[in-house]
């Protein structure tokens, strides 16, 4: 018996959801399904996606083959990636980053250092224009009164 997971509609006319189910494939769309493992309503924002990642990982280790959407929900739900790991197509890898030379650590301090000291040049010479300019303002009004 070929099973599958896939999914089952439900709900009124132009408002679908749906169940994940597991049935055999040769049985009908809404037909008679061995069990039900989730939910799915796209109607929601965001969608809704509800799964039984235990049951859905026991049936696919069975050998139940998802169908295309069904396969998409267990990607999100998180089923799909423990299947792929206990099943060993993927590896978990783990990332140790490589320890920086001293000479190159202190080049990066030197230039962000060089870096510091140009803009606090920027801000004392900004500061500096906007006092001139502020100066002068006081001097025009001074006389126009």
């Amino acid at each position: 018996m070929a099973v599958k997971i896939r999914l089952t509609r439900m709900g009124k006319k132009k408002q679908p959801s749906y169940r994940v189910v597991v049935m055999d494939s040769r049985k009908p769309r809404d037909g008679a399904y061995i069990e039900q493992i989730g939910r799915y309503d796209p109607r929601q924002d965001p969608s809704l996606v509800e799964i039984d990642n235990e049951r859905a990982l026991d049936w696919l280790n069975k050998g139940a083959q998802p169908t295309e959407r069904a396969k998409k929900l267990l990607e999100i739900s998180g089923a799909w990636t423990r299947f792929r790991v206990s099943k060993g197509d993927i590896h978990t890898v783990e990332v140790k980053p490589k320890a920086q030379e001293p000479a190159v650590v202190e080049e990066i301090a030197a230039a962000v250092e060089e870096s510091v000291a140009e803009v606090d040049e920027a801000a004392e010479v900004a500061a500096e224009e906007a006092g001139e300019e502020a100066t002068e303002a006081v001097a025009e009004e001074e006389a126009s009164q």
